[in-house]
């Protein structure tokens, strides 16, 4: 931390120590093998992201070579409820965390091209806990489609969300549901699966 005109500021520093939480975790050794694959029979970019506050951190990140806006690697923080995989996350929470979370301000610098009303944010996680994947399209900016899904420990708790991501202009609504969806659904299963059995080995 530093010192501001008001109290305190995080520092990057923060973040490091975050990211090196993750890879002490060994979920992203874990998910690399997995997501590598996805992104062999998708031909786009996948991501896994983790919580932080309102916000998402992105911990894991296997990318195409194609135009995708915002640029996205190791580090970067989006506010959630403009990501699918932040809505997974949020979805995860009961109603009143996630309320509680979402009135944290964001610290991801970026401003939502629109800000849904707390009616319309509450009818969206519903929308995902229930079917439990999220998209979302033209969001966090122009140009940009996901869908995320859960990726789980051994006790069924959501740890952090994995996605697909496309550029709209390439890829339809349709095609992300309708074929990149079920290889995202399947992937996230199999993460969890190899992270809860990597979890259940005594540690010496």
């Amino acid at each position: 931390m530093r010192s501001g005109e008001t109290g305190f500021a995080l520092t990057p520093r923060v973040l490091e120590l975050g990211v090196a939480h993750v890879r002490s975790m060994g979920l992203w050794d874990i998910a690399r093998p997995h997501m590598e694959r996805l992104v062999e029979r998708t031909d786009e970019s996948c991501s896994v992201a983790q919580p932080d506050g309102s916000d998402i951190i992105y911990v894991a990140r296997v990318a195409v070579p194609k135009l995708v806006t915002p640029s996205v690697q190791i580090g970067t923080r989006f506010p959630a409820l403009q990501t699918s995989l932040g809505q997974v996350l949020l979805a995860a929470l009961p109603a009143d965390e996630s309320e509680k979370v979402l009135a944290e301000p964001s610290r991801s610098g970026l401003t939502p091209c629109r800000q849904p009303s707390p009616d319309e944010r509450d009818a969206v996680l519903r929308e995902v806990r229930a079917r439990g994947w999220a998209l979302t399209d033209q969001q966090p900016a122009p140009g940009s489609r996901s869908v995320a899904a859960p990726l789980r420990d051994g006790s069924g708790q959501v740890i952090a969300a994995l996605n697909v991501n496309c550029h709209a202009a390439e890829t339809s609504v349709e095609r992300l549901v309708e074929e990149h969806l079920p290889l995202l659904s399947q992937t996230a299963g199999d993460v969890s699966a190899d992270f809860a059995r990597v979890a259940a080995v005594p540690q010496t």
